[in-house]
């Protein structure tokens, strides 16, 4: 499986280059600005395709040598797509809400792992002696952790690297994971901060379109990741392949990324989408 690759008018299709409204930014992330149209900040995707592709082979890297990967993303846009893209490369995901200490309160976690592990047995075996009020506690209890915990009830340990769709709503997941040395990758929006991000990718973290295909992009990476380990582990990749489905939704464009696309065109590019849904919400 090879690694997946991302053109300048692929992330423009997927409305990657919109920011939020002018009023909304963090100056820290001019570098990263192309320009202002319709009082909408338009970032720079010339810059976008290098740093998502270094992000993308610093997960790969990560798999590569056996390490696990987490998905981040719990807005209402992004969870669905987290949770999707982390469970068919076999990784792992917080999509409900980010739990204080999640990361530098390991141990705690993992009792509570430990826990929802136990209910799942309880509630899907015998139940005789429990009234149906217990059974009902027991059942919402059993809920409650799931969305919190599902995600990472078989992670093991801590994460080598995590993915990020908005660093402003996971900003508590960023700090943990800078305090414990974690790597982060994320999509920076133009009202970002993009201090302790190890890999950063400046984008548009609201559209659905642009998050579903950060989230491919990623699987992608961990698929190709995967692959890597067992080549060197010595398995027949003939077979192993039979095991991992080959992802439909990492489509790379004819030209390599930027080629064929001067500022000129991009300007036009941009101007053509003024009108995008991807705007939606950004106002």
């Amino acid at each position: 499986m090879a690694m997946p690759e991302v053109s300048l008018r692929q992330l423009l299709e997927a409305g990657v280059h919109f920011g939020h409204h002018t009023r909304r930014w963090n100056p820290k992330m001019a570098p990263y600005i192309f320009g202002v149209r319709n009082q909408v900040h338009i970032l720079d995707l010339q810059q976008t395709v290098p740093l998502m592709d270094r992000a993308l082979r610093a997960v790969r890297d990560v798999v590569a040598a056996g390490g696990r990967v987490l998905f981040v993303g719990t807005k209402k846009s992004a969870a669905e797509y987290v949770a999707d893209a982390a469970t068919r490369c076999g990784q792992y995901y917080v999509n409900h809400r980010w739990l204080g200490g999640m990361l530098t309160n390991w141990k705690t976690i993992t009792g509570s792992i430990k826990r929802l592990k136990q209910m799942d047995e309880q509630l899907g075996g015998n139940t005789q002696g429990l009234t149906k009020k217990e059974i009902l506690m027991l059942t919402r209890e059993r809920e409650k952790l799931d969305r919190a915990l599902g995600g990472i009830r078989e992670m093991g340990g801590l994460p080598d690297i995590i993915f990020v769709i908005d660093v402003v709503k996971e900003k508590l997941a960023i700090e943990e994971a800078n305090k414990l040395g974690i790597p982060v990758v994320a999509v920076l929006d133009s009202n970002a901060d993009p201090s302790g991000i190890a890999y950063p990718i400046p984008g548009n973290d609201d559209a659905i379109r642009a998050i579903n295909l950060y989230c491919d992009l990623m699987a992608g990476a961990v698929f190709d990741g995967i692959s890597a380990e067992l080549q060197a582990s010595g398995v027949d990749l003939g077979a192993s392949e039979e095991l991992i489905e080959e992802e439909p939704v990492l489509e790379t464009a004819q030209t390599s990324p930027g080629v064929g696309l001067d500022t000129e065109t991009v300007e036009t590019m941009v101007q053509a989408n003024q009108d995008d849904g991807n705007q939606a919400g950004k106002v």
